[in-house]
């Protein structure tokens, strides 16, 4: 058996990844107008990247959102968040948001998750949210198809 080595796709279309980031810059700006903080983005990045098993984002996230304020301790249950008791309506909200958005389930729940996110998001806050998750299950999907490593 041979090896093969990943194309990292940043590094052989540097102007496709470029867009990539001026994209989720917008995102990330749209969630501050929006009223999202800085912490609610960083614990969409983190679900996401764990949904999508993207490693690099993970490690890049963790400490962001660490330094945004989130406490560790929701960090540590994050994968369990509906269970743990801890998280408030804005947090949940925000990461039903994340969830839809990473796993797109089309069924009937989807709508009542969708339906409870909207009732305690501002429309612009809801956006915002959908769009951060976007934006961050594109980079996981950039990473996780090159095999970026974690270093």
């Amino acid at each position: 058996m041979g090896t093969s080595t990943r194309l990292y796709l940043d590094r052989q279309h540097p102007l496709v990844y470029r867009a990539a980031l001026s994209f989720a810059d917008a995102a990330t700006k749209a969630a501050a107008e929006a009223g999202l903080g800085r912490d609610l983005v960083e614990l969409i990045n983190v679900r996401c990247s764990q949904i999508n098993a993207c490693p690099s984002c993970l490690k890049a996230h963790v400490p962001q959102a660490v330094r945004a304020g989130v406490d560790s301790v929701k960090l540590a249950v994050l994968p369990s968040w509906r269970d743990a008791g801890i998280f408030e309506p804005k947090e949940r909200a925000v990461l039903e948001i994340a969830e839809l958005v990473t796993q797109m389930p089309g069924d009937r729940h989807s709508q009542e998750r969708y339906d409870e996110a909207a009732a305690v998001l501002t429309p612009d806050q809801l956006s915002a949210a959908a769009w951060v998750a976007t934006a961050i299950n594109a980079f996981n999907r950039i990473s996780v198809t090159s095999g970026h490593p974690v270093d």
